[in-house]
């Protein structure tokens, strides 16, 4: 029915800035979710649990971080049929992120270019959220996705991150570093290098510390960016194993505007997410996996619009995906038919 319902309102929706249409959605989504009718409305696909990071996820698509930065919205968002949900990215402290406008449709492209800056409201806001779903039950995966204040010096980056992971570690399923968005100066710097084998080497040695201290073992992804050279997939995968990483998310929003190129807001500062970064992502997962083999699972998120695109994903090494942009022209149908297409191509593959 919702799914009705959002092509009757994306018309509209698509009337208003971007921004405030998202926060509207949002907003309908968490009304639809308190009278009961997102859990009536959802199809239920029955999928086998697929372990990764040694998590049992219930499907294998879940939602990029992103959408709902602060956690607000985690209960609604997970009714719509995720196997699990990824919020953030978020910093120690609040900040409001880039000035308005920062976030752009390109439906000619079926994409969306973003310059938010890590707006959000906090660590402890985001904790908050989260506590509030656990105590009243809910039992979802939940991701949270960290990154640095915009005023952090990136020399000092590690301190930003360490404090993210020390006071989410007892509340979230998964944490990702991301060192990949375009939007917070010098943020990709921390992917090459030694600022890269520093980061992670200290993140995971607090990892471990953390993991003896409560009894509970919280594992770590990199979500690293599409704008990467073979060599630079290479000394980034390799790293990863160095210091036992236990998830890569391939990928964030890509800087290049080849495929919107003429086309109003295609010239905008910021990410560029939706179809036109598919091809590039994919190339990127299947990269990644050539050197990581079973080593490392790979989440695959990246211009995901069809079942097939998901399917796609699969094939080229991903173990679970994750949709964003294709959400905003197509609605929440697109999460049953990832989840159905993935089912059934898992099912064809095993019968062979």
């Amino acid at each position: 029915m919702y799914t009705v319902t959002y092509k009757l309102l994306r018309p509209l929706l698509f009337l208003i800035s971007a921004e405030k249409a998202h926060r509207l959605t949002l907003k309908g989504l968490k009304t639809a979710s308190k009278i009961g009718l997102l859990s009536l409305s959802t199809k239920k696909i029955d999928c086998k649990t697929t372990e990764v990071m040694g998590i049992q996820f219930p499907n294998q698509v879940g939602l990029a971080a992103g959408l709902d930065k602060n956690g607000d919205y985690l209960e609604a968002l997970s009714q719509l049929g995720f196997g699990f949900v990824e919020i953030g990215t978020i910093t120690p402290r609040p900040q409001s992120g880039n000035p308005l406008p920062r976030l752009f449709r390109l439906p000619k492209a079926n994409a969306i270019i973003n310059r938010m800056g890590f707006n959000n409201l906090g660590i402890h806001h985001l904790l908050q959220q989260v506590h509030k779903v656990r105590d009243a039950g809910h039992m979802g995966i939940i991701g949270i996705n960290i990154g640095k204040n915009f005023d952090t010096k990136v020399e000092n980056a590690v301190d930003d991150y360490l404090i993210c992971l020390r006071e989410s570690y007892a509340l979230a399923d998964y944490i990702t570093i991301n060192i990949s968005s375009p939007n917070t100066p010098g943020l990709r710097d921390l992917q090459y290098g030694d600022e890269l084998n520093n980061l992670l080497a200290t993140l995971k040695k607090e990892q471990l510390r953390l993991s003896y201290e409560q009894n509970k073992y919280v594992p770590l992804a990199v979500k690293v960016a599409p704008d990467l050279s073979e060599e630079e997939v290479a000394f980034i995968a390799a790293t990863l194993l160095k210091n036992d990483i236990d998830g890569l998310i391939a990928t964030n929003t890509t800087l290049s505007r080849d495929a919107v190129k003429g086309l109003q807001h295609g010239d905008e500062a910021g990410g560029l997410s939706g179809e036109p970064v598919r091809e590039l992502s994919t190339t990127i997962i299947s990269q990644f996996a050539a050197l990581l083999g079973d080593k490392i699972p790979i989440i695959g998120v990246g211009g995901i619009a069809s079942g097939e695109d998901a399917v796609d994903k699969i094939k080229a090494g991903a173990k679970l995906v994750q949709v964003y942009s294709a959400l905003i022209y197509q609605g929440p149908a697109l999460v049953t038919e990832c989840s159905q297409a993935i089912k059934t191509y898992i099912e064809e593959k095993d019968a062979k």
